[in-house]
């Protein structure tokens, strides 16, 4: 019987499988491809998911990725992933480890005074709410960023919407009617396993509990899809592990990202 963590590095790769535009073999596991998304590193990356040599990831990195401008290594075993960090240190890479986190605690009730969390869709229009919503926090995240990266790292998600049998956005509008706060939640509710990912609040709508809204949200229409198994990443040195956690998510394990200019 698989561990909750084994199942969530399964949903996790077959996501990437899913959403890609092109799948390639590489030593140990596979590199997706996307040419609509160059500039996103998770639409263009390798994924680590069975045996490797670890001294012969930073070469084999190379010949897969010749061409593209980064390197994006993700190692989703975490003993593999602290062995081949050396040489891929050596080899110049950024070194960054996620934690896993599943949520052990009770499905929340919904948030109430802040708004009703509601689904929607980055639509054909790029000046959507959802889409400027997220197009003003892109910007503050990559400041250097020109608008071409913007609209990419935005409208990425359509990709996402074939990662999964049932992918949403959720999010919740503050008083003016701006989206305040947002969420992806991908689920398979076949299998009884959802991720939720990038949940994010705009600049002007912090500390005003539009985030809880969001994960409250996502919690339950997970629960209501028959998915037991509800999981994020979070960055292991950034202040939302603990955010989480105290929300009911607890680190069942580590995977490891490896990421370079070339």
């Amino acid at each position: 019987m698989p561990t909750d963590l084994q199942r969530a590095i399964d949903f996790r790769a077959l996501f990437a499988r899913r959403q890609s535009a092109e799948v390639r073999p590489v030593p140990g596991g596979f590199m997706v491809l996307d040419e609509r998304y160059a500039h996103s590193h998770e639409h263009n990356q390798i994924h680590i998911d069975g045996p490797l040599d670890p001294a012969a990831l930073p070469e084999a990195a190379d010949a897969a990725m010749a061409g593209l401008a980064h390197r994006r290594v993700t190692v989703y075993d975490d003993r593999l992933g602290l062995a081949c960090a050396p040489s891929m240190t050596l080899a110049g890479y950024e070194h960054d480890v996620e934690l896993v986190m599943t949520h052990t605690g009770s499905v929340p009730e919904p948030v109430t005074g802040r708004g009703k969390v509601e689904e929607l869709d980055l639509g054909p229009d790029p000046y959507g709410p959802l889409w400027r919503a997220l197009a003003n926090q892109q910007r503050l995240w990559m400041p250097d960023a020109d608008e071409e990266t913007v609209r990419q790292m935005v409208g990425r998600r359509a990709a996402r919407r074939n990662g999964a049998e049932d992918v949403r956005f959720v999010a919740v509008h503050d008083e003016g009617g701006e989206v305040a706060s947002w969420a992806d939640l991908y689920m398979e509710p076949a299998d009884g396993i959802a991720q939720i990912e990038e949940v994010a609040t705009a600049e002007h709508a912090r500390r005003h509990g539009y985030a809880d809204a969001v994960l409250s949200g996502a919690l339950q229409r997970a629960s209501d899809a028959g998915c037991a198994l509800r999981f994020l990443v979070a960055d292991a040195e950034d202040w939302p592990r603990h955010w989480y956690a105290r929300r009911g998510f607890t680190t069942v394990g580590r995977t490891h990202v490896f990421s370079r200019f070339s």
